[in-house]
């Protein structure tokens, strides 16, 4: 089961400018949602990262290609296949599924992206796909948040819904996001799809600038198993519907209180890819202090969230503390002084100065270790910088879950 609070939010607020549609497509999967189809409203503005895998899928190729040209005006997505892995041919069927849904929709082809999830290697049934492009279209409601989180789904337990809601100078802005991820999980970005949208009119070019900066604070610091997918997608959409005043800097008196909303959503839906990751049952916190960089602090966290052997003690709750110095030590700092480290579970301190605590004993340790949800916090005693990263343990259902994954 997924580890703490993996609720639905009690509001999800409805984006003016973004309508979802969802149905049983069969393109994998029988008897359960497996395409979704997103609409945008003309006046949106989007901006999307991908995946850094060379062997990325066909999908990312074609939609790279289509957003190069012209803002989106829908989002197909289907879960089950991957289509990655799956060459020339799979291309093609990429593109098959973006010109039916051209074509049915009557808009030009590149403002149709794909997205695929699931198995590598197999060619994607774009024939069901495509029969199932009418119901989808058919479907299509702003309300379908929470229906559209659950049609995305393949190895997830729960389906990944956030919303906020902010007023600023007497406007309401809204943000509304969902995800999919479970495993093939680690930074740059997850085996993850990301769909954010806001009814704020924000500039293209600071739209872009805004999904890096959350990307790198959220799906970009979590990691299940440290293995990079090749359909990794994220997607943020603003569709100008709330107010006519366009936020076009950092600098704009909206600016920073509409980020911080879109920052608790992006947040929440990545951080419910790890409590949802397969197998997990910790929930764990990796901060990083005191480094001389931020990419030190992501170094070290990094290092200890990908260890099998810390992820495996903490799932056998085994206070084997010595692990988490050793990743910290591998990290690859330059000259690194272990007698300014200092490590806590929690508020258990266990390590300083490079060696035991003299108020640490096992039974604190056991006791922390035992929690569902720990943090390890880790200074490094060289710097101003810090940052977190957040990952899982590592179970025996992990390895049961991928070995039937096909099956």
């Amino acid at each position: 089961m997924p580890v703490g609070n993996c609720d639905t939010p009690q509001h999800i607020y409805p984006i003016n400018g973004v309508e979802i549609g969802v149905t049983a497509a069969g393109v994998r999967y029988q008897n359960r949602d497996d395409l979704v189809v997103m609409k945008i409203t003309d006046s949106a503005n989007t901006a999307i990262i991908t995946t850094k895998n060379g062997f990325c899928a066909a999908p990312v190729l074609v939609l790279r290609h289509h957003f190069a040209k012209q803002q989106p005006k829908f989002l197909v997505t289907n879960t089950g296949n991957a289509n990655a892995g799956t060459g020339e041919e799979g291309y093609k069927r990429a593109l098959a599924s973006c010109q039916a849904l051209a074509d049915k929709a009557n808009v030009d082809i590149a403002s149709v992206l794909p997205f695929s999830t699931g198995v590598i290697g197999e060619q994607l049934n774009d024939s069901a796909l495509i029969n199932g492009l009418d119901d989808a279209l058919t479907d299509l409601d702003a309300n379908n948040w929470l229906k559209g989180a659950d049609g995305i789904r393949t190895t997830d337990i729960v389906p990944k819904v956030a919303s906020e809601k902010v007023n600023i100078d007497g406007i309401d802005y809204h943000v509304t996001g969902m995800s999919k991820g479970s495993g093939m999980i680690r930074p740059n970005m997850a085996t993850m799809l990301g769909y954010v949208a806001t009814d704020a009119n924000i500039s293209k070019d600071l739209l872009h600038n805004m999904l890096v900066e959350l990307s790198n604070q959220s799906f970009n610091r979590i990691s299940v198993d440290g293995d990079m997918s090749t359909n990794d997608c994220c997607t943020l959409i603003a569709t100008g519907k709330a107010s006519d005043s366009i936020i076009d800097s950092t600098k704009h008196s909206h600016y920073q209180a509409l980020f911080e909303a879109m920052q608790k959503v992006f947040i929440r839906l990545a951080t419910l890819i790890v409590r949802d990751g397969e197998g997990a049952s910790k929930f764990i916190t990796v901060n990083v202090t005191g480094g001389k960089t931020t990419k030190e602090c992501c170094d070290v966290a990094y290092a200890v969230a990908h260890s099998p052997l810390v992820k495996t003690a903490f799932f056998a709750s085994d206070p084997n503390w010595g692990r988490i110095l050793a990743a910290v030590g591998y990290a690859g700092l330059a000259e690194l002084d272990t007698t300014k480290i200092k490590v806590c579970l929690d508020d258990v301190l266990i390590c300083e100065r490079g060696m035991p605590a003299n108020s640490y004993n096992e039974e604190a340790g056991q006791e922390v270790m035992s929690r569902p949800e720990i943090s390890i916090n880790i200074e490094l005693g060289r710097g101003d910088a810090s940052d977190t990263v957040y990952t899982c343990d590592l179970s025996y259902d992990y390895v049961k879950i991928n070995a039937d994954y096909r099956s």
